[in-house]
């Protein structure tokens, strides 16, 4: 079977073994040219083409509307192969996924501009992403109101404001921009904006260590025209509602592990391919003949076994989702680690750019400023605890 006759209705079909073939050939064809979109930080839009072009776009999206109605077992299948081809694809696809994954159940949607975003995944590969994080206030993760305006007018909304870190800028269709309006008890939560309405500008200032493809520029609002019913999920400051339920918050953190283990496992390959052909001429033999590279890939292996199953627990519903947090941070981690042994033991070829492992090193370390990072993690499993022996009234 050949990759472009893959279509996401096709997922229950399609034999097990077959679909992690096509995964495998698609993950190779990502990596054959991931060092140029890191070199050059340009969109991956020949990324998306392909994608597009096998169905995996609107893989979340219901099948009722064309799409492939996957399961976390499966978009979490994709998003580590791609991950392990070229990981800021990977980035953008999980806003994609996660996004569709949840429209069709809001019930704040006018039910036209969900269809219309579902229905344009399917048909255009068009993309959607939430842009949240600001110069000032940073993520909204920590509390605080939005800077961005939502003025209402008799012609619709005017948005004023801006958003950094907006994973995807250029490739997207949608922007669901958080903002506020100028009501007394002003209306807190997403806006939605097509990328091609007047006052839209993107200012090119994503130059980060990792994970460069991405493009999550900064992206001005100056003045934007929305209509009305395009304050698709707004609440009262008074009275806010949660972004994400735990069935949400669960997809994320499990599809943003995948791609950081993504990452490792590429590294992994790299580098256990690269023992076996590096043959010394004082050794007369291959690196990987010797006990201590043995048991440097052992442990590498062994984190990734982990992860792995952290991940085969959580996608199959065996976690609950009060610990997607702690899922994602202990991933991330066991990935960074994997990653950081193969750099101490390669040496200077593993940080030699001709290699890929130094970019694989770069990328992974982008894993600890995603949401929920680290200190709120274990501070919130930490409050939990004591939360819990108050109710038992444990002296």
């Amino acid at each position: 079977m050949s990759l472009s006759s893959l279509r996401p209705p096709l997922l229950q079909s399609v034999d097990v073994a077959d679909f992690d073939i096509l995964l495998e050939r698609l993950s190779q064809q990502l990596a054959a040219t991931a060092h140029v979109y890191d070199e050059s930080g340009d969109f991956p839009q020949d990324n998306f083409r392909l994608l597009h072009e096998h169905g995996l776009l609107a893989l979340t999206v219901p099948k009722a509307l064309g799409g492939g109605g996957a399961s976390l077992v499966q978009a979490r299948k994709v998003i580590a192969a791609v991950a392990k081809g070229e990981p800021s694809t990977a980035l953008i696809l999980v806003m994609q996924y996660l996004q569709q994954s949840r429209l069709q159940d809001s019930r704040t949607w006018p039910e036209a501009l969900r269809l219309r975003v579902a229905r344009e995944a399917v048909r255009e590969g068009a993309l959607i992403n939430a842009l949240r994080v600001e110069p000032d206030l940073g993520t909204p993760a920590r509390g605080g109101l939005p800077a961005t305006i939502a003025r209402r007018t008799s012609e619709g909304w005017r948005i004023s404001g801006r958003k950094i870190y907006s994973t995807g800028s250029h490739g997207l269709t949608w922007f669901s921009v958080w903002a506020r309006s100028t009501d007394e008890d002003p209306l807190i939560g997403a806006w939605l904006v097509h990328k091609d309405t007047p006052g839209i500008s993107i200012i090119e200032d994503w130059d980060h260590l990792g994970m460069r493809a991405t493009c999550s520029h900064e992206v001005l609002f100056d003045n934007v025209l929305v209509p009305l019913d395009h304050a698709v999920s707004v609440s009262p400051w008074s009275a806010p509602q949660p972004e994400l339920d735990s069935d949400g918050f669960l997809w994320m953190s499990v599809l943003l592990a995948a791609v950081y283990d993504g990452v490792a496992q590429a590294a992994r390959d790299w580098f256990v391919s690269w023992l076996e052909q590096r043959k010394p001429s004082n050794l007369g033999a291959a690196l990987s003949t010797l006990p201590r590279f043995q048991e440097t890939v052992g442990h590498i292996d062994t984190l990734l076994f982990a992860n792995r199953s952290l991940q085969d627990a959580a996608a199959e519903g065996r976690t609950p989702a009060h610990h997607a947090a702690q899922l994602k941070y202990l991933v991330t981690g066991n990935a960074i680690r994997a990653v950081e042994l193969a750099i101490e033991a390669s040496g200077n070829p593993g940080l030699s750019r001709h290699n890929p492992l130094q970019r694989h090193y770069r990328d992974v370390l982008c894993s600890r400023v995603h949401t929920p990072q680290n200190d709120a993690v274990l501070q919130g499993v930490g409050k939990a605890v004591f939360a819990q022996r108050q109710k038992k009234d444990i002296p």
